[in-house]
């Protein structure tokens, strides 16, 4: 089992949570809400120390899409070695924040986050690649919709 330690900022801090034994993540809390050049940057109230080979991921809540928001990078990597607060950033898909609701308010569960391990990779130059049926086709290439 993966140990990750975890250090509340301050004492209301609500650390992460599982729904249920099966949960593939754990849901995270607002712990702070700030504005910053038009989108609203949530502090989840927490500092890790992941273990060396491995990375930590936020991603948004389902209930997000209910919303005219959306979390920035999609899904947030953080590394092993990184030690400050978490952190979401949500951007209102018109750019107005003063017509839109904000869909969350500190203490209200805002995100999810996992763990994975990260796979050591070494990038090899070459002068040429194998060929495939597929080749250089990109976007939609493979026919599907």
């Amino acid at each position: 089992m993966l140990k990750v330690k975890f250090k509340k900022i301050s004492g209301n801090t609500i650390l992460p949570f599982k729904g249920s034994v099966d949960a593939a993540c754990s849901d995270v809390y607002a712990h702070s809400i700030t504005f910053e050049d038009g989108k609203m940057v949530i502090g989840l109230g927490f500092k890790t120390e992941i273990p060396k080979g491995y990375k930590g991921i936020i991603v948004p809540r389902s209930n997000l899409t209910k919303h005219p928001w959306m979390m920035n990078n999609s899904m947030g990597i953080i590394d092993a070695d990184y030690r400050g607060e978490w952190k979401m950033i949500l951007t209102p898909l018109n750019g107005d924040l003063i017509t839109n609701a904000l869909p969350y308010g500190t203490g209200d569960r805002v995100g999810q986050i996992y763990f994975e391990a990260v796979t050591p990779v070494e990038f090899v130059e070459v002068e040429d690649l194998s060929e495939t049926k597929r080749g250089t086709g990109g976007f939609g290439s493979t026919g599907l919709n």
